[in-house]
């Protein structure tokens, strides 16, 4: 049964609390929403490439003490707000993933776009080092100021899944990443 608009109207609203904040050299997105569709408005070189990028995620002082203990696990499950996608950004149902006119138009919920309802991020990281209420990460995407939602220890026989299957575009992606291509 779905859904209907009324009912969704009347369900609870949610509420968020931030816990912290990242600090990253990245500092605009490089994918926006634009006109209905995704637009990719750079590419990741150098330092700031994918899983080179250093970050920092500062939780809030009253909150210090929420990470005791994550100084155990070599990565993290890090939840974040990307918070310069537009009301227009968050009401496109269907793009081309990264922007790419190449690749099938598919729901948003088939991409792992910011541009979305909730623009909800879920990266793993690795965790390098905790100083305080600093946990410095290599990895995350987030651009500087990302709000963040939530942090878990990544547990492989938690979140492991067996017989994985991923869009054919998408593993095309994951080869051109490798290959040093996008």
């Amino acid at each position: 049964m779905e859904p209907s608009e009324e009912k969704l109207k009347r369900e609870p609203e949610m509420h968020l609390r931030v816990v912290g904040i990242v600090k990253s050299p990245l500092k605009e997105p490089s994918l926006v929403a634009n006109s209905g569709d995704l637009e990719r408005r750079s590419r990741m070189t150098g330092a700031s490439k994918g899983r080179e990028v250093i970050s920092e995620l500062v939780i809030d002082n009253d909150l210090a003490g929420i990470i005791d203990g994550i100084e155990d696990f070599s990565h993290l499950l890090v939840l974040y707000w990307a918070h310069q996608v537009d009301k227009d950004g968050r009401s496109i149902a269907r793009a081309h993933p990264m922007g790419r006119k190449d690749l099938p138009l598919v729901g948003i919920f088939a991409t792992c776009s910011p541009a979305r309802p909730n623009p909800v991020c879920a990266m793993v990281v690795q965790l390098l080092e905790r100083k305080g209420n600093v946990l410095k990460v290599q990895g995350l995407d987030a651009i500087d100021g990302s709000p963040l939602i939530d942090i878990k220890p990544y547990n492989p026989s938690y979140y492991a899944a067996e017989d994985v299957k991923v869009a054919d575009w998408m593993a095309q992606i994951y080869r051109e990443i490798a290959q040093g291509k996008c």
